[in-house]
């Protein structure tokens, strides 16, 4: 083969020769251009090595290489992968599974650039509408007028004028009244009209000549004078003259133009002669209101020009939180409900709130919660006619205060957000919201789903002219309405905060924002995007893919869902043993049925004990009733945005900490019973365990103390008199104090971003050298914390205490991760994981209800299999298991499920079915029935072939 031949065949590919990066055992691959390349594998196989740390640094480092000096020094360096060589790639683009979004101003339609085409839309065809008289706001165009005065009785004579001024005009806003002039601004004023060739001027129905100069001694300068700028008669062959003749006058007279009626019979005394008055102002003509003319920025929330100057576009204010105010409202006034006031600098407040409670007969030992409502009003808002200043009047005065600082950080303690009172949390001021289109205001227009958006753009009706301007603009709402609803976003509100999305919603948003902007000949590199998505969504992701893929461009995704692993154009597929371990492939065996999860012949059943939850209404949940049984695994099913969330976080999990409280929870549901048969609520979330690198999973799971412990009982440290506390990070002692324990030193660098650079005292190792000289069976600290929790297990196997709490590790899918691995490296799957592995690591306890949101995600189907043992673990301590889940193999394995729906947003909500799996999927009008019924009604095979569909091939990755 020729080298031109080996070049055009190389291009075809990105060829990747010896990736060492991470845990990648020196690995050669192929990944084909314009194609889907999937890579799978158990947890810590090396996958994000591969795609983010491999693929996706070096396509990055490349591009940010080939710009200018001076652009480099504002974008993030990129270090050099661990690789051989890496040929043919393209610049790459990472949609990670995470939300990075903090911007408490961000929302779905300005990430997706939806709201910039909507502020334009509504800049161009909106119709400002009057606050006061709810008329239309406008301006009279100079055709506008010639129309009107064209559509009177032909032949009528009239004059066409504006006010004489003399001098400078006054303010905007402001009224001009009649102060008689100077004889010299007269005759500077008369002079100027002259040059410009006026020769008329108009008082009180006479004209008078500047040829004739006796007849403007007649004028009273002391009232309005008019320049007169045309005489015409109502006609259409006039029509071009007259506009002509407005335009003089809008631009001489301020914008002012006055047409003035001449009567039929000269002379007469019938009255005033008839008069028309216009202006470019844009004002209400009833109202004489004068409104900011409708432009993009008065749409803009992040303009001074368009954000509500009281929130200045957050939609919410600081004020006092009465949940922090009064945090337990069982308790009385006497028994210091009003928690601020309990402090002993402010108890003299509590004397005077008990004088004025006895004087008025409000009770003082009954819980605040049963005081009437008038009652509690008047200790909160206060009697200013009894002196009494309440708890509103108290923050009041603190403000007033807030210049000390010791007062700004008690007022944080008990202040909260709360909707912005005037513009409603719409975060745009009054005139902004008066621009309408078909009767909605841009705020409305936000506040739809997307699936609502796309039905009201699709079914706008507009004039001629309307449609004409805005057809371009509707053109981009609606594709980028459609390539959110294609990813499965159709729930999602438009004014939704991205802060508040999920990951895999967050991502979703991502691709269908790279799917609008039309590149091609990039590389896109995705991390699980199916995670948070319903298996009957699952082929609109793929179907994404696959537009993305036929523009152009090359998808390498890390994925474990079968549908996506079966509509790969490749396979790449690590493992099987995790981390360290060998590289034999488990994924095929489970999608060719070799291996799987089988279905429990037994279920538990339910202990007999049940929360109930009545009229449940927070967000789109339909006041739903529901009963939810104890003891037992019960999986939360049901389509994207269909409520699941809302029930646990929003209503179960906020009315149970109510309830303890004594605090009020009627705005998620009307009432919760049986929470007296739990001892404890436990949400295992996937946030972060640690924000600072110093968290480890050792430190988490206190095995590090154990660890140390061996340290310090061996004869060089007893003989050097360490104890324990030597052998930590965190203390000074045996800490490497030039780097504080961190092993790396920050060198700040002023304008440009901050360097980290390895310290140069202990190399990384974060320790002293003289406490590295301890050694444990030929190992120190630094080496002992590089060691995987397998690699631990076996070298700790004398020291029970240690192997107790990493065994549990192991069980959980986690025997991959470094024992000293940061916690702020750790995906949210794996930081879920760790919290439950701590939870099983305590004693049992009966009555603790664990509320879990899609754990398997990032996990492989060998993974799964080691979560529902932990599962079964704290089922038989006594617990119960809350589980969102989209996972069939989970929600089979479960012993009840609640599926909610049928459809997201709006539309869902509702219980669609609920029992066992077998019930649920027998239950035609449910969604996940029809899957689960697949699944378990295939005994031959796993979740992964459930529907018989073919998969690709799939073979290790050789090693060298």
């Amino acid at each position: 083969m020729d080298k031109r031949a080996t070049a055009i065949q190389e291009q075809e590919t990105i060829r990747v020769r010896g990736a060492r990066v991470h845990n990648l055992k020196d690995v050669d691959f192929d990944i084909p251009h314009n194609a889907i390349t999937v890579v799978t594998g158990v947890s810590g196989s090396g996958k994000s090595s591969l795609a983010f740390d491999t693929i996706y640094a070096e396509g990055q480092r490349r591009y940010i290489e080939s710009l200018s000096a001076y652009a480099r020094q504002f974008l993030e360096r990129i270090e050099k992968p661990d690789v051989d060589e890496i040929s043919g790639i393209a610049p790459a683009i990472a949609i990670k599974q995470k939300n990075a979004s903090r911007n408490p101003r961000s929302t779905v339609a300005t990430a997706t650039e939806i709201y910039d085409y909507l502020r334009l839309l509504y800049a161009r065809v909106g119709r400002t509408l009057c606050t006061k008289c709810g008329q239309e706001v406008r301006k009279d165009t100079m055709d506008e007028i010639a129309s009107r005065v064209l559509a009177l009785e032909p032949g009528r004579r009239f004059y066409v004028l504006y006010p004489l001024s003399f001098g400078a005009p006054g303010r905007k806003g402001t009224v001009r009244r009649a102060v008689k002039p100077a004889g010299e601004a007269i005759k500077q004023a008369l002079l100027d009209l002259q040059k410009r060739g006026f020769n008329r001027l108009y008082q009180a129905g006479r004209v008078h000549e500047f040829s004739s100069p006796e007849t403007l001694l007649d004028l009273d300068f002391a009232k309005p004078v008019y320049v007169l700028v045309d005489r015409l008669a109502v006609s259409a062959e006039s029509r071009s003259r007259l506009v002509d003749s407005i335009e003089i006058c809008y631009r001489e007279g301020k914008g002012e133009a006055i047409l003035e009626f001449v009567p039929d019979q000269p002379g007469g005394e019938g009255g005033d002669p008839e008069r028309l008055v216009f202006n470019e102002r844009f004002e209400c003509k009833n109202c004489a209101l004068v409104y900011q003319e409708p432009e993009p920025r008065l749409f803009s929330f992040n303009s001074p020009y368009g954000a509500c100057p009281r929130c200045q576009g957050f939609g919410n204010t600081i004020d006092f939180d009465l949940d922090l105010v009064i945090p337990d409202r069982g308790k009385s006034l006497d028994e210091g409900a009003i928690e601020p006031w309990t402090k002993p600098r402010y108890r003299s407040l509590v004397q005077e709130m008990k004088r004025y409670a006895r004087a008025n007969g409000i009770s003082l030992h009954t819980p605040f919660r049963d005081l009437s409502a008038q009652q509690r009003a008047v200790i909160l808002q206060g009697d200013p006619a009894a002196g009494f200043a309440g708890v509103k009047g108290f923050f009041d005065w603190l403000e007033r205060k807030k210049y000390k600082l010791h007062v700004r950080v008690f007022l944080s303690r008990y202040r909260g957000y709360a909707t912005c009172p005037e513009c409603r949390g719409s975060r745009l001021r009054e005139e902004a919201r008066a621009v309408r289109i078909e009767g909605k205001p841009i705020t409305e227009a936000c506040a739809m789903t997307v699936a609502e958006a796309r039905g009201f753009f699709d079914g706008l009706r507009l004039n001629d002219e309307q449609a004409q301007i805005a057809e371009k603009i509707l053109e981009e709402i609606q594709q980028r309405l459609r390539f959110l609803d294609a990813v499965g976003l159709e729930y999602l509100t438009l004014d939704r905060l991205t802060s508040t999305l999920s990951g895999g919603e967050a991502q979703r948003i991502q691709l269908a924002t790279s799917l609008g902007s039309h590149l091609v000949g990039a590389l896109y590199v995705l991390d699980e995007p199916s995670v948070g998505l319903h298996p009957r969504d699952t082929h609109r992701l793929i179907d994404i893919l696959k537009t993305l893929r036929d523009l152009g461009n090359t998808i390498l995704v890390v994925e474990h869902d079968p549908d996506t692993i079966a509509a790969a154009d490749h396979v790449i597929d690590l493992g099987p043993g995790a981390g360290e371990g060998d590289a034999r492939s488990l994924t095929a065996r489970y999608l060719n049925g070799e291996l799987r999860i089988p279905v429990p012949t037994f279920r538990h059943k339910p202990n007999g004990k049940f929360l109930r939850i009545y009229g449940a209404r927070a967000h789109n949940l339909q006041n739903i009733d529901l009963m939810i049984p104890l003891g037992v695994t019960v999986a939360i099913t049901g389509v994207s945005g269909s409520g699941k969330s809302t029930l646990l976080y929003d209503v179960l999990h906020k009315a149970l900490q109510a309830k303890r409280v004594g605090g009020n929870y009627k705005d998620a549901c009307e009432r919760i019973e049986g929470d007296t048969h739990l001892t404890e609520v436990v949400i295992v979330d996937q946030s972060p365990i640690g924000r600072t690198p110093r968290s480890n999973p050792a430190t988490y799971l206190k095995a590090f103390d154990a660890i140390r412990e061996v340290f310090a009982s061996t004869p060089e440290a007893r003989k050097r008199g360490y104890h324990a506390g030597a052998f930590s990070f965190n203390i000074p002692g045996g800490r490497c104090e030039a780097c504080q324990g961190d092993g790396t030193v920050t060198v700040e660098m002023q304008f440009l971003a901050d360097v980290e650079l390895i310290c140069e005292e202990c190399r990384g190792t974060r320790f002293k050298s003289s406490v590295l000289e301890v050694r444990y069976r030929d190992r120190n600290i630094h080496e002992v914390l590089q060691l995987t929790v397998r690699e631990a297990l076996a070298f700790f196997s004398s020291a029970p205490r240690v192997t107790a709490k990493l065994k549990i590790l192991d069980e959980v899918g986690l025997g991959y991760l470094r024992l000293g691995q940061s916690a702020t490296t750790l995906s949210g799957g794996e930081a879920q994981r760790l919290k439950l592995a701590a939870h099983l690591i305590r004693p049992a306890n009966a009555g603790v209800l664990y509320i879990l949101d899609e754990p398997t995600t990032g996990l492989h189907f060998d993974d799964i299999q080691k979560l529902l043992t932990a599962f079964r673990k704290l089922l038989e301590g006594g617990a119960s298991l809350l589980i969102i889940e989209h996972n069939l193999d989970v929600i089979k394995t479960a012993d009840w499920v609640i599926d909610l729906g049928p459809e997201g947003g709006e539309q869902g909500g509702r219980v669609v079915a609920t029992g066992t799996p077998e019930q649920v999927a027998r239950n035609p009008h449910s969604y996940t029935g029809r899957f689960l019924a697949r699944v378990l009604n295939n005994h031959s095979g796993g979740q992964g072939n459930s529907r018989g569909d073919s998969h690709p091939n799939t073979r290790p990755i050789p090693s060298r």
